[in-house]
Order: C-alpha cells, then structure tokens, then sequence
C-alpha cells in the first residue's frame, strides 16, 4: 500500500466530523477537503469499516452546509440535466477517467473486493449522487470529475466562503480542551 495523501485525522478533527454528521464518524481516514476556516468538508473513508462493512464512498461529504446544496439540486431534479452532459464525449471521457482517479484513490487504502469496480455518484455511466460526486471535486480538485464540478458549479454554496456555524472555532475548542 502506498502512503495515503491525507495524514491521520485528529481527535479534534473526528469529533467534529461527528458533530456535523450529527452521529459518530466510521472509518475516517483523513480530511479530504476543508472549509477556508479550516473545518473538515470531506472526509476519506476506508473501503472497509470497523464492523467488516464495505464502503465505496471514499469521498464522504460532511458540511452541512454543502450537503444541504446538494439535497436541493436533487430536489429540483437538477440530476437529469447533468447526466445529459454526458452526452458529449470529452464529458463522458472525464467522467471515466474520474471513475478511474477515484478507484486508485480507495486503492491506497486497501482492497475490498466486495466494491471492486465500484466508485461512487453514478460513475462512470450515470449520474446518482450529487453528494459523492461533489465530495469527489472538492477533494481531487477543480477539474477531475466534470459532473462534481457542474454540481458544485450550480449549488448555492461556494467552497471559497465559510458556512460553518462556528467558522474555525469547533477545532481550536476541541484542541484546547
């Protein structure tokens, strides 16, 4: 196994991934993306949890606020019209390659042979879940997974700006208790 791109998660950082998920965080192996006021985002979760689970979401999106922007999308049946995206070949091509980055990304962190080929959002064919799919752009970057980007694109939540209901202030208290 390589050495994984994130380093080991903080007690501070678990405790408040907990708190936003509003139940005990599983299987998080490092913060993935992060508020600009440093709180997590996404969270790296293992292909296998505690219990023996498999797990195909690496990318686990955890800010409400950004969790929220994507349940609305999916409200307003926003999936369709990025799912025709992939119509266009360089589209779909990307897509695939996504898929592809996304799966060596979980490789790092072990083999589960239960989920092999399995990614997340809908990957490579269709579109499925905004969550995991935005969760993947946020934490590969601009320009990796091309419906993430649409969707983040069309959310009304923007990484650059702090949501957070304690901008910051969760991890120094949690440091300093």
């Amino acid at each position: 196994m390589t050495t994984p791109p994130f380093p080991t998660p903080t007690a501070a950082e678990i405790a408040v991934v907990s708190d936003q998920l509003g139940r005990t965080a599983r299987g998080v192996v490092g913060i993935a993306a992060r508020c600009v006021c440093g709180n997590p985002t996404v969270v790296a979760t293992a292909p296998r949890l505690d219990d023996g689970s498999p797990f195909p979401t690496l990318y686990y999106l955890t800010h409400p606020a950004a969790t929220a922007a994507m349940s609305t999308l999916e409200a307003e049946q926003v999936m369709p019209e990025l799912a025709a995206l992939l119509e266009d070949e360089d589209t779909a091509a990307a897509y695939l390659a996504a898929h592809g980055a996304y799966l060596a990304d979980r490789a790092q962190f072990g083999d589960v042979p239960e989920i092999d080929g399995v990614s997340a959002g809908g990957m490579p064919t269709r579109v499925k879940c905004l969550h995991a799919l935005a969760g993947h752009a946020l934490a590969a970057g601009t320009g990796v997974n091309p419906i993430g980007d649409a969707a983040l694109a069309r959310a009304n939540w923007f990484p650059e700006r702090c949501a957070c209901a304690h901008p910051g202030a969760a991890l120094s208290e949690v440091d300093a208790g």
